[in-house]
């Protein structure tokens, strides 16, 4: 890929919680897949790390929304000012793009022809001339350098803000693929939850993505409460402002259920796997990827439940654009990975 040549190309994965945008073989966006928009004009504010700051503290006047939910477009017009916003990114770091931009963008295995379309038609709008899609399980195990193309089996676990992807890959394609809407959102949904059952506070989703990254697990430490944390939030019985102290093992109980859906679908790929694939799987395992692989203990968990070995790929948040973009760079070789899904 280069900024000069005639035929530009840019890959993107539009995740629910992050949009990463890779160029010339950089990532040169990795932005919060939010937006702020004027509510009388319809203009667009702020987009990624600005509209994040919004979130919660903007004016009546101004909306701060994510247009994705679950991994595919909830808000077609806030998703395309998103994208149009993000873009004027890149090409204000870089030279203005062509007119023949060749685009990649990854979308949830489970995705339906009219979120596809929806996807394909945003990509359009903002500039994209030649609009490729490609899953995101595929992208995933192809930026953990799995052999996607051999004869052999291979299962990636692709835990996002909105969804979980696994799929089990062999020869170019996906031979069993499961996604299900569980990732990052719910586990902070389920703080939330949590904390104000366990402890009348209410906290905002900042807050609970804060407590997800620092002292999140997914088992119980084995001994004792484990890591602590100071929260804010406001008091439920009398409306005022109240911190509090919550532990790693209090997190952990309030991940229980996420967690338990990731690894029952996990489990349910498992038994629908050929048995020549399977005993690929037992030899190279499977690899985690996603911000959601960042999740202490989740490796261990899996690996317990199945009993196959359990790795994190290299760069987890990245895997998805980086295999976006060697489908890209080696578009002769991998073609049939790719879709224009007309």
């Amino acid at each position: 890929m280069g900024f000069f040549s005639f035929n530009q190309e840019i890959a993107i994965d539009l995740g629910t919680a992050n949009t990463i945008i890779l160029y010339n073989d950089k990532i040169v966006v990795d932005a919060p897949s939010m937006v702020a928009l004027d509510n009388r004009t319809g203009k667009l504010k702020a987009v990624g790390h600005e509209a994040q700051a919004m979130y919660g503290r903007a004016p009546e006047n101004i909306r701060v929304i994510r247009p994705l939910q679950n991994g595919v477009i909830a808000d077609f017009n806030a998703a395309e000012q998103m994208m149009r916003g993000m873009m004027k990114m890149v090409s204000m770091r870089n030279t203005l793009f062509s007119s023949s931009l060749r685009m990649v963008v990854c979308i949830p295995s489970g995705s339906t022809e009219v979120e596809i379309r929806a996807v394909r038609d945003s990509s359009e709008h903002v500039g994209g001339r030649d609009v490729y899609m490609i899953y995101e399980p595929m992208a995933a195990a192809i930026g953990a350098d799995l052999p996607v193309t051999e004869p052999t089996g291979s299962m990636v676990v692709d835990i996002g803000g909105g969804t979980t992807e696994v799929a089990v890959l062999s020869l170019g394609g996906i031979v069993y693929a499961r996604s299900v809407r569980v990732g990052g959102d719910k586990m902070d949904a389920a703080i939330i939850s949590y904390i104000r059952r366990n402890h009348n506070l209410l906290v905002g989703e900042g807050s609970a993505e804060r407590i997800k990254k620092e002292i999140g697990s997914a088992c119980a430490p084995d001994a004792g409460e484990g890591r602590t944390i100071e929260i804010k939030g406001r008091d439920l019985m009398n409306g005022v402002p109240k911190e509090i102290i919550i532990t790693e093992r209090q997190v952990a109980e309030s991940l229980s259920e996420p967690v338990s859906q990731i690894v029952e679908a996990v489990k349910v790929a498992l038994e629908h796997t050929a048995p020549e694939l399977a005993a690929d799987i037992v030899d190279k395992g499977i690899v985690l990827t996603g911000g959601g692989a960042l999740l202490t203990n989740l490796d261990q968990v899996l690996r317990n439940a199945t009993g196959l070995p359990v790795s994190i790929a290299e760069d987890p948040l990245a895997c998805v654009v980086k295999g976006t973009g060697k489908a890209l760079d080696e578009m002769s070789r991998l073609r049939s990975i790719l879709s224009t899904m007309y």
